[in-house]
């Protein structure tokens, strides 16, 4: 079971800084602080290195001869809306899509019977079950001479609206009705017509960045002359010598992985462009551990568009949104489930104690469009747990009254405050509170919050709360080992050792869905690889699980409460797990 681990996290194991706005250095920093605090119990005193080396691993994982992809002819916009109505039985303009199966007509949405699902993402089928579903590459549908088929049907070569017919009749170019397994469909004529023209590419579509000799992925670092430059020679130190070391192996089903760079930006507008470029310049199948914290929206956004996949992006605050992205996989959760996760401890903290007193919570954050919407998780979570409304306090950064806090929430008698700020903001609230002699409940996602809350007053001993997505008994000793001899091997840089085990597991994952995926690779298989790993082990994190419907692989958080006598961490929850 997750969490039992000890967690003894002393004042000189806490680094980074408190989260200030959107500011990319504090997002960067802070989003690695969780697993930095983990090494620190592993790792040799004073290793924020995995190994002593000053040398890094190659810049790039295989040359670009090696992995030279053949010239991809881009999708049309019709034949990419219709690619979406093959693989996913979905209209791009949310337009219904209906399948009927066999001679009762069993309505189903065409989702649960897609073409692709039988006749394969190269439209070639494959015999299963005894039926062997027909060839749809367009150049065979079309044959001058028309098809005989091994039951001794026979029919003339199809034409659009003979495969419109086939679709929405069940009929062939000879009026002959095709077999019961093969649904018929009802959908618009600007969705057929989209269907079409994809089919006509379904025998030439190729995913950019895959050749018989490679695969192509690109990674986003932060820029070598900025503040964050040497974090991202870190970065690209350790999976260079990881897809090398893959390579070294014989690669994924004897292809080897080149890897292509690109540099953030200084805003998310400068991020993105180089995303971009890095995309269509260098024919990139996928993107690993892509730095896209500052412009989160916006690069996630590019890879929807783009229809690259995203795996594993540095990032404090995965979109919670009902709609997934199906491009991008997370690894851990943002700041939105580890503030689900406190409150869920806190209604079940209240049910533990049999607490005669009601919850009364309140929720204070210093205003952004970030904050704010962790705000509003914590206020919906409190709603599931049945608690009354919250009371609400929004601040501007550098004008925490901490004191006018204190004697407005007192007076409404609250004793659960969660807390969404940074800085001095935390521990000016708890001498504001202590002084007044109120000592409510205090919960904060730890990410966003720094080491002097370690000197909080004695009176509030069992009362101060973090939540981290990660702890230290996640980091196995097999999981460990195994980076650490690659930095043996490849004589990695020193320092960021959380950085380099977040991208390291990135790309981990990465390699784990392309072997999955199988040797007839596209990104819509890798999709589909990732979609069905369930608690897969990294050795280095809490175990990661994807589906059709989740894109964090480990959502929920770990509750660790505050020793003030002995001024450290000591574990409070196991896993709280957030659907």
């Amino acid at each position: 079971m997750r969490g039992n681990g000890t967690l003894k996290l002393r004042e000189r194991q806490l680094r980074g800084r408190p989260l200030r706005g959107r500011q990319l250095r504090a997002l960067v920093a802070l989003s690695f602080i969780t697993l930095a605090w983990c090494l620190c119990l592993l790792l040799p005193r004073g290793g924020a290195s995995l190994v002593s080396a000053q040398t890094n691993a190659p810049a790039t994982s295989a040359s670009p001869s090696q992995a030279a992809s053949a010239a991809v002819v881009s999708l049309t916009p019709e034949e990419k809306r219709g690619k979406q109505i093959y693989l996913r039985g979905t209209s791009a303009a949310g337009r219904e899509i209906t399948a009927y199966l066999g001679e009762a007509s069993l309505e189903v949405p065409a989702s649960s019977l897609t073409c692709a699902g039988c006749h394969g993402a190269d439209g070639q089928g494959k015999p299963e079950g005894g039926v062997t579903p027909s060839n749809l590459v367009w150049d065979t549908l079309t044959k001058p001479y028309g098809v005989t088929h091994a039951s001794g049907r026979k029919h003339p070569p199809y034409t659009e609206r003979a495969v419109e017919l086939a679709l929405t009749r069940g009929l062939d170019p000879a009026g002959n009705r095709l077999l019961n397994v093969m649904p018929r469909y009802q959908m618009a004529r600007e969705d057929m017509a989209d269907l079409i023209a994809y089919l006509k590419r379904l025998g030439t579509d190729r995913d950019p960045g895959v050749s018989e000799a490679g695969i192509r992925v690109g990674m986003l670092v932060p820029a070598r002359a900025g503040a964050l430059g040497e974090m991202g020679q870190a970065i690209k130190s350790v999976v260079s010598a990881y897809f090398e070391e893959v390579n070294s192996q014989g690669g994924i089903y004897n292809r080897k992985i080149e890897l292509k760079f690109a540099e953030t930006g200084d805003t998310p507008a400068a991020t993105v462009a180089n995303a971009e470029r890095l995309i269509n310049n260098e024919q990139i199948f996928a993107l690993s551990g892509a730095m896209i914290a500052g412009a989160d929206k916006e690069v996630a956004a590019l890879a929807q568009t783009a229809e690259v996949p995203l795996v594993g992006p540095f990032t404090l605050y995965p979109p919670v949104a009902a709609s997934v992205n199906r491009q991008v996989f997370y690894l851990l959760s943002g700041i939105d489930d580890q503030a689900r996760a406190l409150v869920v401890f806190a209604a079940q903290k209240f049910a533990d104690d049999k607490a005669t007193a009601t919850a009364r919570g309140a929720i204070v954050y210093q205003e952004s469009e970030l904050n704010a919407g962790v705000a509003a998780s914590i206020e919906e979570q409190i709603k599931r747990a049945g608690w009354s409304a919250p009371a609400s306090v929004k601040y501007a950064r550098g004008k925490f009254d901490a004191g006018g806090v204190v004697r407005e929430l007192s007076a409404k008698n609250v004793n659960t405050v969660f807390l969404i700020g940074g800085g001095e903001d935390p521990r000016a609230l708890l001498a504001a509170a202590a002084a007044a002699n109120w000592t409510p409940a205090l919960y904060l996602p730890g990410a966003l919050t720094a080491k002097d809350i370690l000197d909080a007053p004695p009176t509030f001993k069992g009362k101060i709360f973090l939540s981290f997505p990660s702890v230290p008994s996640d980091v196995r000793p097999a999981g460990l080992e195994g980076l650490r001899a690659l930095a043996a091997k490849y004589k990695l840089l020193q320092g960021h050792t959380a950085a380099q085990i977040s991208a390291y597991v990135s790309a981990q994952l990465l390699v784990e869905g392309l072997k999955r995926a199988g040797r007839d690779l596209s990104r819509e298989k890798l999709i589909g690889a990732l979609e069905g790993l369930y608690e897969y082990d990294t050795g280095l994190t809490p175990p990661l699980t994807y589906g059709p419907n989740r894109r964090v692989g480990a959502a929920g958080a770990y509750i660790v409460t505050v020793e003030t006598d002995k001024k450290q961490f000591a574990p409070a929850s196991g896993w709280i797990g957030i659907k």
